[in-house]
């Protein structure tokens, strides 16, 4: 018979007067218990995990200024002519998943809409009662504060994309101050970090040629030259 060997347990009885009943609490056992090794960085926008020696860069000046508008005549020219289609393109650019169209509708509608509205008002200062004309410029005036407030949101968008610094100053303050300016130094920020005309170098590689295996015409020469003469045996092997 096989002798059975006793382990000694791995656990430890703890006598009375090294864990006092007294001392012990109802619901004291149940505490979570801090562990620093579970403790782990993660990031802000996606919640992935951060290595240890991970350090966050540091935010960089922008590439042109708020008032180098004429270093691209392009933008420059949709900005102060339609400056709702420059705000559509560079909302796509920074949302792929939001078409430009309905932030240049949106952009149309408020802003320029309000500017026509506001001249308009200006235009028939005589014809309008003076309390009607002072409610109407605080409404816009209002319009113009919460169009600030929405571009301001996507300048900052911009921002965090490419750990941009606030440039002059915080971005909704920089679009209520000097919106056409700021439409173009973002157009021109994206243009110069994803630029459409950098060509990217390609490595084309050829696969090789088909090789096939035919042993047709080498099974019929040995069979020819057997010497017992007996029958000849045909083997064919074909390429799958």
């Amino acid at each position: 018979m096989a002798e059975e060997v006793s382990h000694p347990s791995r656990y430890v009885k703890l006598t009375k007067d090294q864990a006092p009943m007294e001392d012990i609490k109802p619901g004291e056992l149940n505490q979570p218990i801090d562990v620093p090794q579970l403790h782990v960085r993660k990031c802000n926008e996606c919640g992935q995990p951060l290595p240890e020696s991970y350090q966050a860069p540091a935010d960089e000046p922008w590439t042109t200024g708020i008032f180098d508008c004429a270093e691209d005549a392009e933008s420059c020219k949709t900005g102060l002519f339609c400056p709702c289609v420059l705000f559509g393109r560079n909302v796509e650019q920074i949302r792929e998943d939001t078409p430009w169209n309905g932030p240049c509708i949106c952009h149309a509608i408020f802003v320029e809409g309000g500017l026509a509205f506001a001249a308009a008002t200006a235009a028939l200062h005589g014809f309008i009662d003076p309390r009607t004309t002072f409610l109407i410029c605080e409404g816009l005036f209002f319009g113009w504060w919460m169009c600030g407030i929405y571009t301001g949101l996507m300048r900052q968008s911009l921002q965090k994309k490419y750990h941009l610094k606030n440039s002059p100053c915080d971005p909704c303050l920089v679009h209520c101050c000097m919106h056409w300016c700021a439409l173009c130094q973002e157009h021109r920020e994206m243009k110069a970090r994803l630029s459409d005309d950098a060509i990217m170098p390609m490595t084309v590689v050829n696969p090789p040629p088909v090789q096939e295996m035919n042993a047709a015409g080498d099974s019929r020469e040995s069979a020819s030259t057997s010497a017992n003469g007996g029958e000849q045996v045909h083997v064919e092997m074909q390429a799958l």
